[in-house]
């Protein structure tokens, strides 16, 4: 590709899952540091833990500042991460309890029989990195867009919080995973987690263009819950671990179904609309294969284990093309 020509725009869009998202925090790391000068960054999009990531880098790429993207991604994974004895005692707790729930009847605790220790612990870390009064400001016609999926509990629809609308409260509405959290009240509307609904918001990427920032030329993906498996699960541990990720990728397949259909479309000359443009998806994945207790583990080693091998990923996948 020449230098001279116009960079190729790109929108990414993040994968929720829990502490698993600590991979995507790498790969934007290894993005950020890697991304060839043919390259722009025209969007970001991002559910549960994967619309944390995708907005501390946002906040960042509104002012072009990549460097402090990686410096906030890495602080908050280390703020999250249970760095001291009764935290890390309470995080094995958590997945120890998870993991005997596949084996044994355990009775379900009610997110709303205790105070909402971890969403007030969560905002308050959010707030830390992100100065969301000043978002605003910086948000201009060329600014990157962002998107944020959540589900209206009561009314069942599908919604996406975006770029002027994003506070606290939205990203928490997206990180609401009902068993652990209490629905998040906000705009009118009571929330649950985006994994119900867009995991992550892909497809409206090809409604966000304006003559000042056009739609973006590919989506690169970062998926955390594995497409396929080698083994018929037999157990009722990896029978649950199957659905769990099954059930992750359900929404993102058929978001990237639906561009891959307009793509054929165009392709055939059947749709002539200029409104839609071909758009080349591209799937930077997590390899491992983890149940899902362990998107509840928050211990130092995982967690920075997770990132490394995010930032190896994001290299290997740059260096593809």
């Amino acid at each position: 590709m020449s230098t001279t020509s116009s960079p190729r725009r790109i929108a990414i869009a993040c994968q929720g899952g829990g502490s698993h998202t600590a991979f995507t925090a790498g790969a934007l790391r290894g993005i950020f540091r890697n991304l060839p000068e043919t390259y722009e960054i025209v969007g970001m999009s991002g559910t549960s833990g994967g619309a944390i990531c995708a907005l501390l880098a946002w906040s960042c790429l509104l002012r072009n500042d990549r460097d402090q993207a990686i410096e906030l991604l890495d602080a908050f994974w280390q703020d999250t991460s249970a760095n001291f004895f009764y935290d890390m005692l309470l995080n094995n707790l958590v997945v120890l309890g998870s993991r005997l729930q596949d084996l044994v009847n355990l009775p379900a605790v009610n997110p709303y029989f205790y105070p909402p220790w971890g969403q007030e612990r969560l905002r308050l870390l959010l707030e830390k990195y992100v100065d969301f009064a000043q978002l605003p400001a910086y948000i201009t016609p060329t600014s990157p867009t962002f998107l944020v999926g959540a589900v209206n509990v009561l009314s069942g629809e599908l919604t996406i919080f975006r770029d002027g609308e994003i506070d606290a409260e939205a990203i928490l509405a997206s990180a609401a995973i009902p068993t652990l959290f209490r629905a998040v009240h906000t705009r009118g509307g009571v929330y649950w987690d985006g994994l119900f609904s867009h995991n992550p918001p892909i497809r409206d990427f090809m409604h966000t263009g304006t003559a000042t920032q056009p739609k973006p030329d590919e989506i690169w993906i970062i998926q955390i819950n594995p497409s396929v498996r080698t083994e018929e699960p037999m157990t009722i541990q990896d029978i649950q671990d199957r659905r769990n990720e099954l059930a992750g990728n359900l929404s993102l397949n058929q978001e990237v179904y639906f561009i891959e259909r307009i793509n054929e479309l165009i392709a055939s000359g059947v749709i002539s609309d200029t409104n839609y443009k071909h758009i080349t998806i591209r799937r930077l994945m997590m390899q491992r294969s983890l149940d899902y207790a362990s998107k509840l583990d928050r211990s130092p080693s995982f967690i920075k284990d997770l990132i490394a091998d995010g930032e190896e990923r994001a290299r290997a996948f740059l260096q593809a093309f």
